[in-house]
This record gives C-alpha cells, sequence and structure tokens, in this order.
C-alpha cells in the first residue's frame, strides 16, 4: 500500500495531511467505510473532484454481456457487475454563492483522519474562496456496523475573517457521470452508464427517498435521507425530489464565531421481490430508528463495537508503528468487509469500489474467513450460509460440466459463474476444497454442531464428491487429478498441482468423517458406502 502522506505511522489512526489530485484513487480506497452491506468510497464531501464515484450495496448487480468469438457448450452466459446505487454523500458548500471546491481558491489545510477505534473518518479543510471568504469545515462521515442499513455524516461550517452567506446542498444522486475505469488494469471493474431506472421519487419536511431499478436484473433499490440542521436565527430549509436526485438545501447568515451543522442520515434498502411501498417503508422505518439514537447515539455504538472487537482481535507489535499500524489497518478492512454481509457474498475488494466487478473468489475462504473465524467468529457461518444457498446452482454447473457433486463459481456475485475463460477460472477446481477448509476451521474453532448439521456436512459432502469425477486412477492405481489450474493463475492448466491434490485430500477426508459421524444426513444425501 503507497502511503498517504502524513509525518509518521500512527498506531490507531490513518491520516491524509495534504490533497493529492493524482492519487484521488488511491485515497478513495483506502478511507473507504462499509458495514459489508453499505459501502462508501471515501468521495469527498462535495462530490468532486473524484477518480470513482462510489456508493455500493453488497449483491447488487447488473447483468452484463460476455463476449466470446465462438459460442460453446458450459459457457456462462452473462456476467455480473457491482452497481454503483444512489449516492448519500455528497454535502456540497457554496460561500457567497461561491461553490466550495478544493481545486479553486486557496486550500489552506485539509487533512482526512480514518480512526481504526471509533470506526469513523474525519475531514477537517480551511478554504479560502477566489472571492476571498475564509470558511473551516469539519465533517465525519460513519457507516453504522450496529445499524445495518444506516450511514451518517455530521457536517460543520465556521466562518473565519467575516460574516458570510452559506447554503449546503445535501443530495442524493442516482446514475452519476461514469469516470474511473483504467482499461489497462485486468482488476478494474465494468463500470456501467446509467444502470438505474426511476420508480419513485418523494420529500419530507426534512428529507426525502428515491427509489430505483436495474435494467436486467431487476433489483429494487431504495435510498432515503433525513437531516437536523442547527445554526443561528434566520436558518432557513427547503426540500425537493426529482427521479434521479433529491436534495436537502440550508441557508444561513453566520458571522465570525458562530457555526451551520448539519447532521445528515442516510438508509439503504434492496429487494428482488419487495413492492416499492415496502422498500419505502423499510428505509423510512430505518431513518426514524437511528433519528431516536442520534448522532451521538450512533458514534457512542460504533465505538463500543469496534472496542469488542479490538478487544479479542487486536494483535500487538512492539518496535516497529508503521507496521503495527498496517496490521490494524488490514484487520479493520476485514471486518468492514464482514460484519453486516449477513448471507451475502464478500467481495474480493469488500465494498470499497467496482474493481473486479464486485465479484467474490477463492479469496473468501482462504484469506478473509481465516482471519474472522478466530476474530469475529459470528461473521463467518453467514459467508458460510451464502455459499449454502447457491449450492442449488454448484451442483447444476457440475452436471453441466458433466460432474458428480458441485462446482462452485470461480467468480459471481449472485452464483452463476462470471468467467468466460476456462483455463484462469472453472479450471481452478480447487475452490471447492477451499470452501471446504473454511468449512472445517469454523466448525474446528466454535464446535457449532448446528451449523454443522444444517449446512456444514452438506457443504463438505458435496464439494468433496467433485472430486471423484475431476480425477482418474492412472494405470498405477494412484489417483491423479490432471488439467486443473492452482493457485497460480498465471500458470494455468497442469497435472498433479500441489494446492489442489493436498486440498482435494483433505476436502474427501472431511467428507468422509462428517458422513459417519452423521449418518442420517448421510442417507439424506444418499452417500453410499462406496464413497
Amino acid at each position: 500500500m503507497r502511503k498517504p502522506d502524513r509525518s509518521s505511522p500512527e498506531p490507531w489512526v490513518v491520516r491524509e495531511t495534504k490533497v493529492d489530485l493524482a492519487q484521488l484513487g488511491r485515497s478513495e480506497s483506502i478511507f473507504a467505510l462499509s458495514n459489508g452491506h453499505i459501502g462508501w468510497r471515501a468521495n469527498l464531501d462535495e462530490g468532486e473532484p473524484h477518480a470513482i464515484s462510489g456508493s455500493y450495496l453488497n449483491a447488487v448487480y447488473e447483468e452484463v454481456p460476455l463476449p466470446y468469438a465462438e459460442e460453446a457448450f458450459g459457457y456462462p452466459e452473462a456476467g455480473q457487475a457491482i452497481v454503483n446505487v444512489t449516492n448519500g454523500k455528497i454535502i456540497r458548500l457554496l460561500v457567497d454563492d461561491e461553490p466550495f471546491d478544493i481545486r479553486y481558491g486557496d486550500l489552506i489545510s485539509h487533512e482526512r483522519v480514518l480512526d481504526l477505534k471509533a470506526g469513523v473518518l474525519a475531514r477537517t479543510v480551511d478554504w479560502e474562496s477566489p472571492t476571498h471568504r475564509r470558511v473551516r469545515v469539519r465533517s465525519t462521515r460513519l457507516v453504522s456496523l450496529v445499524h445495518r442499513a444506516v450511514a451518517a455524516i455530521r457536517y460543520e461550517v465556521e466562518p473565519v475573517g467575516s460574516t458570510v452567506d452559506l447554503v449546503l446542498q445535501s443530495e442524493m444522486v442516482a446514475n452519476e457521470p461514469v469516470l474511473g475505469k483504467d482499461e489497462a488494469d485486468p482488476r478494474s471493474g465494468t463500470l456501467i452508464e446509467s444502470p438505474l431506472e426511476a420508480e419513485f421519487s418523494a420529500t419530507s419536511e426534512r428529507g426525502a427517498v428515491l427509489i430505483h431499478s436495474t435494467r436486467h436484473s431487476k433489483l429494487r433499490i431504495a435510498a432515503a435521507m433525513d437531516h437536523i440542521a442547527r445554526g443561528p436565527r434566520g436558518t432557513e430549509t427547503r426540500t425537493e425530489a426529482h427521479p434521479d436526485d433529491a436534495r436537502f438545501t440550508v441557508t444561513s447568515k453566520l458571522a465570525p464565531g458562530q457555526r451551520l451543522t448539519l447532521v445528515k442520515f442516510v438508509a439503504y434498502g434492496w429487494s428482488s421481490v419487495r413492492t416499492v411501498p415496502a422498500l419505502r417503508s423499510q428505509v423510512e422505518g430505518a431513518l426514524a430508528t437511528v433519528s431516536e439514537h442520534g448522532w451521538d447515539g450512533l458514534a457512542r455504538a460504533q465505538r463500543k463495537y469496534l472496542a469488542d472487537f479490538w478487544s479479542r482481535a487486536d494483535v500487538e507489535l512492539e518496535g516497529d508503528d508503521e507496521v503495527q499500524q498496517g496490521i490494524r489497518f488490514a484487520m479493520f478492512h476485514v471486518l468492514q468487509a464482514a460484519a453486516r454481509a449477513e448471507q451475502r457474498a464478500i467481495p474480493a475488494k469488500g465494498l470499497t469500489g467496482p474493481g473486479y466487478d464486485g465479484h467474490t473468489f477463492w479469496d473468501t475462504e482462504t484469506f478473509v474467513l481465516p482471519v474472522l473465524t478466530y476474530t469475529a467468529p459470528e461473521t463467518v457461518p453467514d459467508a458460510l450460509r451464502w455459499r449454502h444457498s447457491i449450492l442449488d446452482g454448484a451442483r447444476q454447473r457440475a452436471s453441466d460440466l458433466g460432474l458428480n457433486g458441485a462446482a462452485f463459481p470461480w467468480r459471481t456475485i449472485h452464483g452463476e459463474e462470471c468467467s468466460g475463460y476456462w483455463p484462469a477460472s472453472t479450471a481452478a477446481f480447487h475452490i471447492n476444497a477451499d470452501i471446504a477448509d473454511a468449512v472445517l476451521r469454523y466448525m474446528s474453532a466454535t464446535e457449532d454442531v448446528a451449523f454443522e448439521r444444517k449446512f456444514g456436512v452438506e457443504l463438505l459432502v458435496e464439494t468433496a464428491r467433485l472430486w471423484a469425477s475431476v480425477g482418474h486412477h492412472d494405470r498405477g492405481g494412484e489417483f491423479r487429478i490432471d488439467g486443473v489450474t492452482g493457485p497460480d493463475e498465471y500458470s494455468a492448466l497442469a497435472d498433479n498441482n500441489l494446492y489442489t491434490n493436498l486440498m482435494a485430500q483433505r476436502n474427501l477426508k472431511a467428507a468422509a468423517d462428517a458422513a459417519e459421524r452423521h449418518k442420517g444426513i448421510a442417507r439424506r444425501l444418499k452417500v453410499t458406502r462406496a464413497e
């Protein structure tokens, strides 16, 4: 990770002390906030400039074409790409009619701090407009780890040296212009132009709600906002909404020493089956709950959640503050990628951006779940239940390939295979064993018998069944697995790949042991004596 500009590493915060426009994309990812359900890239409050504007909901995707030079049986029919949903982060500021934009005027100071204990991103700005009006701006942003559907921003403006007319425009915007695609980087995801169709918009005294649906995957998404505005006498507010945007406007005249404060609550919900009225009620209900708690209540709950996490997960390292900071930063991002993902996949880049199209890979079970198993074990069964929820599709995929058991997708959002390149995707059958390994690790660490009986045994058996049909016995009676791709995707299609062989062996033994311990479940799954 290229380090943000800062004086020295700090064990519990990541600090950026100036804005580098050439590295906005890096900062937007590093300082991104998520809870596993909602993901907000660290775009500036005012929305511009940005590298990639990103607001994401786990498993909200659009179908995209997978072009082939020639069609063939067994090729995936369509791809899936994560969607940039309604952006609820935007708070624009005008100072005597001059828009606050760090590219203009005099940016006297600019600092952002990601607090790993508080779970917030704080920003402090000292800016003088081109017309020589100076203001200080402080904002704090959080995506709640406690209230799954909610994110919030506290935004405060104070004039310096002279009285000013201020306007705050708190917005929700759908179908933002697409920027940020790097054609030279294969990890750069698909950025879809105008993926959302407007279905409903409405306003209230302090906020608004927008409801859209994706054009092809037919997912319905609701976003709602509510506000608390505090300023001197004469401060006024108004609300408006249109199909693709909504705005809450605050106007006020401030003298030096006075402050204008805006607290913004944003709620998200989505469904493939719920109606517009049901989703509207869902997000408005979420706002009603957090309005009772207020900003201070949300912030306290966030800090408590993380205090509980760090009390059992922290790794202390003496003598190297930079490595200490790096460990905590990495663990924070792993946690926020999964904390409230409840029965959804964990994407390879979490919900920090569109990289890899928002797909989940074997990384989940091999790199993410081992950490969570020992630090936040309550998050692990949900990720594995998601694998179980797509088991029927994995069985069908194996059948399409002429194989037994289940063939889990190499990359996916919804459960279908989304890679059309066999050598670096489907041929990496080791993903089956990686899932089995995660099941084994979780059951060993937690002794969660209920999970084992309801989900674990079936996952172990169906993943193991694949190996008997992928492999074969050679003339010497040795069992071989040929023509598969191991963890090194850049040297694809090997015979007897060591990693694959060892993981398959572990998978097969674990399935046999599970079937022996749970004979009733084994009978239901029709496990034969030969198996």
